[in-house]
């Protein structure tokens, strides 16, 4: 199993949106070092929402996605754009390209805006790049800089010279993490101070030394929230009930039914994947 099998779902979904021939695609590929999308100068080469699960540091398992341009016309048009937003629906992070050459009209800068607006009442962080900047003579701009009609941060990059990729993949690190900060995962279901089971089977499947993503996502809440917090296998469980009650027991789904069995009723018990779903719903 490697690192790059963990489901979709489980993964941290990155969207570039814009306009066409904005240097989405070229982006997609920098940060990926890979050529996921096709790159070329011809507007709308991208007609479908392109998605790759890859393992990116310091992101860890992220699911790219390069959807068409927001002012597609034509009736096709119509429905390479609705797919673009339909992206939204599962965006963790928004990345919005703009070509550092390019002057937008009163109608693509609705669409920008507009696009703007349906990500805050979502609340999807967002970050705004700027591409192309080799087109650029030195120092014409800064690596960031604030935007007059928009405060959030802008990175300046180019895809073509890999300028402040990486610097890119560090600010959506950082967004991620202060954005998940604020969305709790299980520790709103637990008393301050309280101690929490984790019930976690060796899987001879998963890498030597590593949990599953949502078992990491759940412990990190639990240690942010001071919780006490105890891992153990099944074959370890009923001991822990000797020693102390927890407020909560969280188990993999694989081994739900054994686990229920020895959990006293009066002891609350969900699984990993509940969890997640909950959170998935939630955010």
């Amino acid at each position: 199993m490697s690192l790059n099998s963990t489901p979709s779902s489980e993964r941290t979904h990155i969207a570039f949106f814009g306009l066409r021939n904005a240097g989405k695609s070229a982006l997609v590929n920098a940060i990926a070092s890979q050529n996921l999308s096709i790159v070329s100068e011809i507007p709308g080469t991208t007609t479908d929402p392109v998605q790759k699960a890859m393992e990116i540091l310091p992101l860890g398992p992220v699911l790219l996605i390069d959807t068409p341009g927001l002012d597609d016309d034509g009736e096709l048009g119509k429905l390479r754009v609705e797919k673009a937003r339909d992206t939204l629906s599962h965006t963790d992070i928004a990345v919005i390209v703009r070509a550092v050459d390019s002057t937008l009209n009163e109608f693509q800068e609705k669409l920008i805006n507009d696009l703007v607006l349906e990500l805050k009442a979502k609340d999807i962080p967002y970050i705004n790049v700027r591409t192309k900047s080799d087109l650029l003579e030195t120092n014409a701009l800064s690596d960031t800089f604030n935007d007059e009609k928009n405060d959030n941060l802008n990175i300046l990059v180019s895809a073509k010279l890999g300028t402040n990729i990486t610097q890119l993949k560090n600010t959506l690190a950082t967004i991620l993490q202060e954005h998940e900060k604020q969305k709790p995962l299980v520790r709103d279901l637990i008393p301050n101070n309280g101690f929490v089971v984790l019930v976690i089977p060796i899987d001879s499947a998963a890498p030597k030394g590593r949990i599953i993503l949502p078992q990491q996502q759940v412990l990190r809440d639990l240690l942010e929230a001071h919780a006490l917090t105890m891992v153990v296998d099944l074959a370890e469980l009923q001991q822990v009930f000797q020693i102390k009650k927890p407020d909560l027991v969280i188990t993999d789904s694989q081994i739900f039914a054994e686990v229920d069995k020895i959990t006293p009723s009066n002891i609350h018990l969900t699984s990993f994947s509940i969890l997640m779903a909950r959170y998935k719903i939630e955010a």
